[in-house]
This record gives C-alpha cells, sequence and structure tokens, in this order.
C-alpha cells in the first residue's frame, strides 16, 4: 500500500482539484456571508453540482481513455422531450417512458462508440455529428407530433419520490444518485480491474490491444455510458419540474468539460480520478452560483466565473508539475 506523505499527495490527481475547491469555497463564504453555506445556498450549487456530476463522471472516463463525447448536450434535451412526450402528451405510463428514454440514450450511444471504432475517425467529430443529428430531429418530431417545442407532464407518484422530488423542500433528490454512482464509479476506476483497463486504453491504445484488453468494447460501453448518464439527467429534470423543453441542456458541453479539466483529467488522457471530478464538478458549481450570493454587479458573473475557473485550473497544473519534479521514494526509505 502507497506511503501516506506530502508527495504522494502531490501526485494524486485530485490534490490540485480539492484545493481549487477549497479557495473558491473560501472566497465565496467571504463575500456572500452565512447566506452561501446555510442549507438553502448550498443546495443551490449542490442541485447544480448533482446533475452535472452525473454526467461529468462519464465524459472523464472518456478522456481517461482519450475520447469526447459532446453530443451529450443533445441527449440532455432529447431525453427530456422523449419522456414528456410520450408520458405527457400520449399519457404512457410512467415506468415505460423511462425505460423508452434510457433505451434512447443507449442506442445514441451505440452508434457513437460503433463509429468510431469503425472509422477511426476522431469522436469530436463523431460525437458533433451525433449533437446536430439529435437536436434537429428532436426539433422535428416535437413539432410534427405535439406542435409545440415544449411539453407538460405529471410522473407517477413513485417516479415523482425516486426522481424528481426535493428532500426537506431543500436539496434534489438526484443529489443523492449523484452520490452514490459518485461511490459506484470510484469502485470502478479505481479497485476493479476495469480501471486499469480504461488508463491503459488512454495511455496507449494499441499496446492496450496487444495485452488483451478489449479497447473496442470498452470504448463503445464508454459512450453508453456517457449518452445514457445525459438521458438520465434529462429525465429526472422532467420529471422534477414536469416540463420538457427542447432547447435546455446545450450548456452541459462545456460545463461538463469544464469539471473534468478542473478536475485533474488530461486532455491527452491516461491520468485522473473519480474524486478530482467529483472536486472539479463542486468547484465549478459553488463558481456558477456564487456569483448570486454576493454583491458584485451581476454583469460580472462571466469574467468572474471565468477568472475563478482559470485559478482552479492553474492551481491543478501547478501541484501536477510540481509533483512530478520530486523523486519516488524507494519503499522503505
Amino acid at each position: 500500500m502507497e506511503k501516506l506523505s506530502i508527495e504522494n499527495l502531490l501526485r494524486r490527481p485530485e490534490m490540485g482539484a480539492f484545493l481549487g475547491m477549497v479557495f473558491v469555497a473560501v472566497f465565496f463564504t467571504i463575500f456572500g456571508g452565512v447566506l452561501f453555506i446555510s442549507p438553502q445556498g448550498a443546495a443551490s450549487w449542490l442541485n447544480v453540482a448533482a446533475n452535472l456530476g452525473i454526467i461529468a463522471i462519464p465524459i472523464g472516463f472518456l478522456m481517461i481513455a482519450g475520447e469526447l463525447d459532446i453530443s451529450i448536450g443533445a441527449m440532455v434535451p432529447a431525453a427530456s422531450m422523449c419522456i414528456g412526450i410520450l408520458c405527457g402528451h400520449y399519457g404512457l405510463p410512467t415506468a415505460l417512458g423511462i425505460v423508452i428514454t434510457l433505451g434512447f440514450g443507449v442506442l445514441i450511444g451505440l452508434i457513437n462508440g460503433i463509429i468510431v471504432i469503425r472509422t477511426a475517425v476522431p469522436s469530436l467529430i463523431v460525437t458533433m455529428g451525433t449533437l446536430f443529428a439529435v437536436t434537429g430531429l428532436v426539433l422535428f418530431l416535437s413539432i410534427v407530433l405535439t406542435n409545440t417545442t415544449s411539453v407538460t407532464m405529471t410522473a407517477a407518484p413513485w417516479a415523482k419520490v425516486i426522481f424528481g422530488s426535493f428532500v426537506n423542500h431543500t436539496f434534489q433528490v438526484i443529489v443523492f444518485w449523484w452520490l452514490g454512482l459518485t461511490a459506484l464509479y470510484f469502485w470502478f476506476l479505481h479497485l476493479s480491474p476495469w480501471g486499469n483497463w480504461l488508463f491503459g486504453l488512454g495511455g496507449d491504445k494499441v499496446s492496450a490491444r496487444n495485452a488483451g484488453i478489449p479497447t473496442d468494447k470498452l470504448t463503445v460501453a464508454l459512450f453508453v455510458l456517457s449518452s445514457v448518464s445525459a438521458a438520465f439527467v434529462g429525465m429526472c429534470q422532467t420529471i422534477l419540474f414536469n416540463s420538457a423543453q427542447v432547447s435546455a441542456g446545450q450548456s452541459y458541453i462545456f460545463n461538463s468539460i469544464i469539471s473534468v479539466v478542473v478536475g485533474g483529467v488530461l486532455l491527452t488522457g491516461g491520468f485522473g480520478s473519480v474524486i478530482g471530478i467529483f472536486f472539479g464538478t463542486i468547484t465549478f458549481a459553488i463558481v456558477n452560483q456564487g456569483i448570486y450570493f454576493t454583491s458584485f454587479d451581476r454583469n460580472l458573473s462571466s469574467l468572474i466565473i471565468g477568472v475563478m475557473l482559470l485559478i482552479a485550473v492553474l492551481t491543478n497544473n501547478t501541484f501536477r508539475e510540481m509533483a512530478l519534479r520530486i523523486p519516488l521514494k524507494k519503499k522503505g526509505a
């Protein structure tokens, strides 16, 4: 087992993300006051972090593997409209709507993954095509089927409790889904043998294939996970707010990538951690929502968000470079 030391902590990919999170949390606690850390204030950024975090970790897995999926920007509203139209407009049972919606996520993930492994076209280009295709398809079908770009629905009581309710009238229930999935993903990446396959895939795909790792199946599975995660978030939002819109969800493309990068995942692949992405997601959510608790001019919100996130990323990179300059200690030293 790795010996606990300052040097070893600095080498951890989540160390910079943790310090960045602490920095922005302290900053907005000072300028936002007690309300920022009150249950209502914490809920404002935890709810954002939960919706984003469920998508960010699968995106982080893809980036560790050397791939990228930007079609999530279309999958969130597509899934939202899918269950909204099926259950709200046509009155199908909520359970059937959930199965079809998540099944649609599986289908898009399979399409992305199969095209990537069969054509060797960069995943950025493939998923960009899927992004526009799904967006256009959802808009077209929404107009044809409902003659509108927004629908309303009322989910079954059991679905409302499980997927779209507020705990203590404050925290969205999806926060608990996020925490549970984060624990599961941590086990997958850091404790199971499949995690080593993922790092191997991002380090050198050819060597990983030669070592017997099923790189093609793993790649397709990662795209399916990413797409289904986005579909799950879109579905939960419709059940929570009793409505769906075609235009919702595009911000998840950049927000998830920013959270992953702030969390210490390298764009070149082969390096990252679930805890780092978890911290990075919280950092982004705090910066995104913290401005509304301060007395700063709201017109400066984008500027402040950009500067704070840049500081967080630079902190992460600084600690990574420091760790690389520290020589490894031999066991027993």
